[in-house]
C-alpha cells in the first residue's frame, strides 16, 4: 500500500542538522564526524563510536540521552527505541508526524552512518562456532540502516566508510544538504549491505546444523528460496571472450592468494577452481601433481617426490600442458619448479613454496603463481550455474577420501577380483575421472594417468581418444586400469579397454546391459568394481 503522504518534500533538499553515528568499523569515522561538526551538525552516537569521537575532541550526545534509556544486556540493546526510529522515519512537513514528534519530545535524525558486526570475518577464524555466529549478529545496525534507507526522501543512510569523503564534500558544497540522487544511491547501498549480511547469516544456519540434526524431510537439503548477495571481489577485463563483460563475486581470498603475475582472468579463475577441487581429492596423499587445461586434467600422478609426480603427469600428454595449470599438494620444491619451468605454464598452484622457489618462479612475468589459502573441501556452498529461465543448484559432489572407508558400497560383479595393485590404481583413476568432463574415461597405472578421454559424445570415443593420446606419448597400456565416470551402456567400451591392455575397470554400474558388460569383462579376464555412484561433470 502506498501512503500518498510518503513523497519527497517540495523545494530545496533537506539540510542535515542531526546525524547518528554507530559503526563497528571505525575507519575514517572521526574525520567524517569532524567535517559534520564543522557544519554545525549535532552528533549522536553509541558505545565505542562515541568514545572514538570524544577522543577526537568532539561533542557527542549519547543515544541513551536521546532515548532516556540506558544500554542494557551488555550492549545488545541500545538503539532499538522509538526515539531513534521515529527520528529516522518521520516525514518532514507531514502534519501527523510532526504532531507525534512534538507530543513525545522526539527529534528528526537526518543522517545515519552505520556498518555492521563482521559476521563473515568472525566465522572465517579458526574455532568459530554457533556462539561466535550469534555474538556477531547485529540487530540495531540493520534496523537503523533500513529505517534511514526507507525514508531516503529525507534521510541519508551511509554504510560504507569509503563514502564518507564524497558525502562530506557534497554537504560542504551544498549548504549541508544532499541531493535526492545521492540519498537514493545511498539507500540502495544500504539495502544491498543488509541483504548481503542477512544472506550470510541465513547461509550459515542452513549449512551448519547441529551434528545430530536431520533435515525436516528426506531430500530437503536445498532452500525453498535461493538468495544470493555477494560482494564484487574483482572487475575482470572481460568474460570468457573479449566481447563479454566479466566480474568475480564472493570471497576468493579465503581460498587462494595470487603471489605473482598479471590479474587472473575469467578463464584463469575457472581453471583455478577446477584445479583446487581436483587436488583436494589428494590432499592427504603422497606427493601429487596434476596438470590441467580448460578445466580438464591432462595428466596426474602420485609419486615419492613432487618432481617424479610432475614428470609422470606430464608424460601422459606432452603437448596439452603448454599454457596450462600445474597444481601440487605439497610445498613446491626447487627441483619440481625447475622441471615445470621448462615449458610455459600459465598458473602454478601450491599450498606453500620452499625457500627460494617463489623468487625463481617470479623471474617470468607472464607466469601467475598462486598459494592455496584454504582447501576447496571447506567450500560448502552449493554448486550454482545459470540456465535459461533461472539457476540450477545442487549439492557439491563430495570429496572421495582415499582408503577402504570411502569404498563402502563397492561391489565386484566379475569372477576375478582386482589385485591389491589394481585396486589402488582403480581408486586413483576413479578420483581423477570425477574431475574430467563427461563422457570421461581415465586409463592409469602405478597411480599415474596413461590416457584421458574427456567430453566426448560417446563413451567408446572417449576410451579410444584416451588410448590414442597415450600411445602418441609412447606409453604402454598393458596391465593398466580404466575408470569410467558413468556406466558402460554397451559391452563395446569394456572390450575396447581390454584390447588396449586394461586388466581392471571401475564404473558405477546400473546399465540395463550390466550382465552383458560383466560377461565381456569375464571373457577378457578383466576384474571390475561397481561403485554404485556416478560422477558426471558437465
Amino acid at each position: 500500500m502506498v501512503d500518498p503522504d510518503d513523497t519527497p518534500s517540495p523545494g530545496a533538499p533537506p539540510r542535515v542538522r542531526r546525524a547518528l553515528l554507530s559503526v563497528y568499523d571505525k575507519t575514517g569515522v572521526a574525520d567524517f564526524a569532524q567535517r559534520l561538526d564543522a557544519l554545525d551538525v549535532e552528533l549522536i552516537s553509541t558505545g565505542g563510536t562515541a568514545e572514538t569521537l570524544r577522543e577526537a575532541g568532539l561533542d557527542v550526545t549519547d543515544v541513551a540521552e536521546l532515548t532516556g534509556f540506558p544500554e542494557v544486556l551488555g550492549g545488545r540493546v541500545k538503539s532499538v527505541h522509538s526515539a531513534v526510529h521515529a527520528g529516522l522515519l518521520a516525514r518532514r512537513g507531514h502534519e501527523g508526524d510532526a504532531d507525534d514528534l512534538d507530543a513525545h519530545g522526539l527529534v528528526p535524525i537526518d543522517l545515519v552512518a552505520c556498518n555492521l558486526y563482521p559476521f563473515e570475518e568472525a566465522l572465517s577464524q579458526s574455532g568459530a562456532d554457533d556462539a561466535t555466529a550469534t555474538a556477531n549478529i547485529d540487530i540495531g545496525g540493520p534496523a537503523m540502516l533500513r529505517a534511514a534507507a526507507k525514508n531516503f526522501f529525507r534521510v541519508a543512510a551511509v554504510c560504507d566508510p569509503a563514502s564518507y569523503d564524497a558525502v562530506a564534500a557534497e554537504l560542504e558544497e551544498n549548504e549541508s544538504a544532499l541531493s535526492s540522487a545521492t540519498r537514493r544511491r545511498l539507500a540502495g547501498e544500504a539495502f544491498a549491505h543488509t541483504a548481503r549480511y542477512d544472506r550470510a547469516i541465513a547461509g550459515y544456519f542452513s549449512e551448519a546444523p547441529e551434528p545430530d540434526a536431520a533435515p525436516e524431510k528426506e531430500g530437503d537439503v536445498l532452500p525453498e528460496t535461493l538468495s544470493l548477495s555477494l560482494p564484487r571481489a574483482a572487475a575482470l577485463r572481460y568474460g570468457e571472450n573479449p566481447h563479454q563483460a566479466g566480474a568475480l563475486y564472493g570471497n576468493p581470498s579465503r581460498h587462494f592468494e595470487k603471489l605473482h603475475g598479471k590479474t587472473l582472468s575469467y578463464n584463469n579463475l575457472n581453471d583455478l577452481s577446477a584445479a583446487l577441487h581436483l587436488i583436494d581429492e589428494f590432499r592427504d596423499d603422497e606427493p601429487t601433481c596434476a596438470i590441467l587445461k580448460h578445466t580438464n586434467p591432462t595428466g596426474m600422478a602420485v609419486a615419492p617426490t613432487l618432481e617424479a609426480a610432475y614428470q609422470r603427469a606430464f608424460s601422459t600428454d606432452r603437448q596439452s600442458p603448454f599454457g596450462g595449470i600445474v597444481v601440487v599438494n605439497r610445498p613446491l620444491d626447487r627441483a619440481t619448479a625447475e622441471a615445470i619451468d621448462r615449458i610455459f605454464t600459465e598458473i602454478i598452484i601450491a599450498p606453500a613454496f620452499e625457500e627460494g622457489v617463489l623468487g625463481f618462479l617470479q623471474e617470468k612475468e607472464r607466469r601467475r603463481v598462486v598459494r592455496i589459502e584454504q582447501a576447496a573441501r571447506t567450500d560448502r556452498r552449493p554448486d550454482v550455474r545459470s540456465v535459461v529461465g533461472g539457476l540450477l543448484v545442487q549439492e557439491r559432489d563430495p570429496v572421495l577420501l582415499p582408503g577402504h572407508a570411502a569404498r563402502s558400497g563397492w561391489e565386484v560383479p566379475t569372477e576375478r577380483a582386482p589385485s591389491e595393485r589394481e585396486e589402488r590404481d582403480l581408486a586413483f583413476a576413479w578420483r581423477v575421472a570425477k574431475h574430467v568432463k563427461s563422457n570421461a574415461i581415465v586409463y592409469a597405472q602405478g597411480q599415474a594417468t596413461l590416457g584421458i578421454g574427456a567430453g566426448q559424445m560417446s563413451r567408446l570415443d572417449a576410451s579410444e581418444l584416451a588410448v590414442r593420446k597415450g600411445q602418441k606419448a609412447e606409453l604402454d597400456f598393458e596391465g593398466a586400469v580404466i575408470a569410467s565416470d558413468a556406466f558402460f551402456p554397451f559391452a563395446d567400451g569394456l572390450e575396447a579397454a581390454a584390447r588396449a591392455g586394461a586388466t581392471a575397470a571401475i564404473q558405477p554400474g546400473g546399465s540395463i546391459r550390466d550382465e552383458e558388460v560383466v560377461s565381456a569383462a569375464d571373457e577378457a579376464g578383466v576384474a571390475m568394481i561397481c561403485t554404485g555412484h556416478r560422477h558426471f561433470r558437465h
